[in-house]
């Protein structure tokens, strides 16, 4: 089946936003002594929160990864797979790049930790480099439970979301009511998970973009929702977190978040037939595809242009610093997006081949269709799930010190998740076994793709 190029524009697309979202709202200053300072945007020209409305479009990054997920698995099974090894190869391919920032970011906090760097600015990068994990640990997540959420779409389709939804409402009104934070943590499952979801519902057809009457009412319904939600009831307009804001919509999940993100999914699909026919031109699209196929890796490495670009221009006093959100701060908006762009293509191109490598030797020295071992992969998972949370929330560094047991979490849980396929050894029974097996399960996605075709 050729892939669908509009679902590979809407994760394209999430990233490129929440790339420039952070940079458009990273400020740079001198403190009174002369150290660097990030200023929150934000909370110190409030009405930037409005912003947030159009770079908060991780929603549809979601419903695209659910799009897709459904029809990954689907394959898989066809082809005789396992969910164990479905599950597995998606994690590899989510955890070898983290794991090649990761470690490269911890080796830089040791050095600067040993060499004495000032902890508060140590503690500053770290955070900054640590900021879009929050993602992370909850694709992971959602990723592991797609078997599972796959077989209750098939049999209940729309009124999982729906299900999902209402608990997730439930547990914000406890959260409000109640004060009782730690039941919001579930909302990073369920109020992702219902965009998740909802790809599974677009791919099947439940959420059909050919009948648009559902996707307007949900496009119309989200948005009265939110604005009431705004309006009316506690929540802030920030889709982003700021400090000192309560409650937020992001950390946890709200019903406003919940809210914006089914009225994105509506007007997603409401857009639908216009943007697939630019996509198909293939001018167009020569843009889209790189972008999408480096997607993890701006995603990962989009801050260190930031750091990079203030140390060489803010630190040697080369940069002019107006005052924040006046009209020439706004007017310098555009070198500091053009000059970090350039940054980021330079990151990316040393990193990406260093990603790809790995990647490809991990196929290689363990085929996937090589055997398994759940009793691995999945405690592997829940550990990098743990550390991953860890550093979201507190960034790679501990009030300027090195963070030895997170670091160490994730090192493990990753070495647990890449050794849940033993290795295969060049000429064994074994091996042969392996890439027989491999063999013939692209034969029967060849065939199957041949009978599609027809």
């Amino acid at each position: 089946m050729s892939r669908d190029r509009y679902v590979d524009f809407l994760r394209a697309w999430a990233i490129v936003l929440v790339v420039l979202g952070h940079w458009l709202i990273t400020a740079v200053l001198h403190g009174p002594g002369g150290e660097l300072t990030a200023p929150e945007l934000l909370a110190t020209v409030p009405w930037t929160q409005w912003l947030t409305l159009l770079f908060q479009i991780m929603p549809l990054f979601f419903l695209a990864g659910g799009h897709a997920a459904a029809g990954s698995w689907a394959r898989t099974r066809s082809a005789g797979g396992t969910a164990t090894g479905w599950v597995g190869r998606r994690a590899v391919r989510l955890l070898l790049p983290t794991a090649l920032y990761s470690g490269l970011v911890l080796l830089a906090v040791g050095v600067c930790s040993t060499v004495g760097v000032d902890p508060d600015t140590l503690a500053l990068v770290g955070w900054a480099m640590a900021m879009q994990f929050w993602f992370l640990p909850v694709y992971l997540l959602l990723s592991a439970l797609t078997p599972v959420l796959r077989a209750a779409h098939r049999r209940w389709g729309l009124a999982v979301p729906v299900a999902m939804g209402a608990v997730a409402l439930i547990a914000d009104t406890v959260v409000l009511a109640a004060h009782t934070p730690d039941v919001g943590l579930l909302n990073y499952v369920l109020v992702w998970g219902v965009a998740y979801q909802l790809g599974f519902c677009w791919r099947d057809g439940p959420l059909s973009e050919r009948r648009p009457l559902l996707p307007a009412a949900m496009a119309a319904g989200g948005a009265l929702a939110f604005a009431a939600l705004v309006a009316l009831g506690p929540f802030p307009v920030s889709l982003i977190l700021v400090t000192g804001q309560t409650p937020s919509n992001t950390n946890p999940p709200s019903a406003a978040m919940l809210s914006w993100a089914v009225a994105q999914v509506g007007a997603c699909l409401l857009a639908a037939p216009v943007l697939r026919r630019l996509l198909e031109r293939e001018r167009v699209w020569r843009v889209v595809r790189p972008v999408g196929s480096v997607s993890m890796t701006l995603y990962l490495w989009h801050m260190l242009p930031v750091l990079v670009v203030a140390a060489a221009f803010y630190l040697t006093g080369l940069a002019p610093e107006p005052a924040l959100g006046s009209a020439v701060w706004w007017g310098l908006r555009a070198p500091w997006l053009l000059v970090l762009g350039v940054v980021l293509v330079a990151v990316v191109s040393a990193v990406r081949p260093l990603e790809g490598g790995l990647v490809q030797w991990y196929e290689r020295t363990r085929p996937d269709a090589s055997p398994y071992r759940p009793w691995l992969l999945w405690p592997g998972l829940a550990v990098c799930a743990t550390a991953l949370s860890r550093f979201a929330t507190r960034g790679f560094t501990d009030d300027g010190r090195f963070p030895a047991l997170p670091a160490l979490g994730l090192a493990l849980g990753t070495a647990l998740v890449l050794l849940h396929r033993r290795p295969t050894e060049p000429g064994s029974t074994e091996h042969y076994s392996a890439r027989l097996g491999e063999e013939r399960r692209k034969s029967k996605m060849w065939l199957k793709f041949q009978t599609h075709v027809r």
